[in-house]
């Protein structure tokens, strides 16, 4: 395999690979799991977010925005005071004023999932040469989301950040084309190919097999 050899790295990470990441979400409360995550994740490593997955269901309510969007100083503290936790009140504070740009969303949207599956028609986009492991940290398609969502208010959600939601929801189908959950999404989700634009931070991963 190419990319797709982080997925063995860890039982949790495997357990992600074949059963999350990459498949198209049409789930809002899902969808406001991952952001999270990606949101936690600034500045650290997905190993670490996989691994406190646990804390942060039980710190975040089982991640569900419209008890987040509520959230006081007293949850701050709360979560702030949970062994195991990543002590940031900055990304905390962050994932608390998300969970209330998220209901903005939803109420002009009808669901998070319409607003964003919009930008891609619906379908899963399959980039030229990501297949081969050409990925990108960033691209055109999540300039203009990263941007659309800052002037919702939204924070911690740069390109870089949101191209990585958009691998894990399955609106762009990042797996190696010899990986077979590549092939399970093409065969089972709409999908459309495109050209790469102004991709930054190219890594081919190699195979190391």
């Amino acid at each position: 395999m190419a990319y797709c050899n982080w997925s063995g790295t860890s039982e949790l990470n495997t357990l992600y690979h074949d059963h999350e990441w990459g498949v198209p979400l049409h789930d809002d409360q899902k969808q406001f799991e991952f952001l999270m995550m990606e949101v936690m994740q600034c500045g650290l490593n997905w190993n670490m977010m996989i691994n406190k997955r646990e804390i942060f269901r039980r710190c975040f309510d089982n991640f569900d925005y419209d008890q987040i969007a509520a959230y006081t100083d007293h949850d701050l503290n709360r979560i702030m005071n949970t062994a195991g936790m990543i002590k940031s009140p900055r990304k905390i504070n962050a994932i608390i004023n998300n969970a209330r740009c998220f209901q903005k969303i939803r109420r002009e949207f009808g669901s998070f999932c319409n607003y964003l599956w919009a930008f891609s028609g619906g379908k899963t986009i399959l980039y030229d040469r990501h297949g081969e492991g050409y990925i990108p940290a960033s691209n055109e398609l999540s300039d203009l989301i990263s941007k659309d969502l800052k002037k919702r208010g939204f924070k911690f959600l740069g390109t870089v950040t949101v191209y990585s939601h958009l691998q894990a929801c399955g609106i762009i189908n990042d797996h190696g084309d010899d990986c077979p959950r590549y092939q399970y999404i093409v065969n089972n989700f709409p999908t459309i190919r495109k050209r790469r634009r102004k991709e930054k931070g190219v890594v081919h991963f190699v195979s190391e097999y």
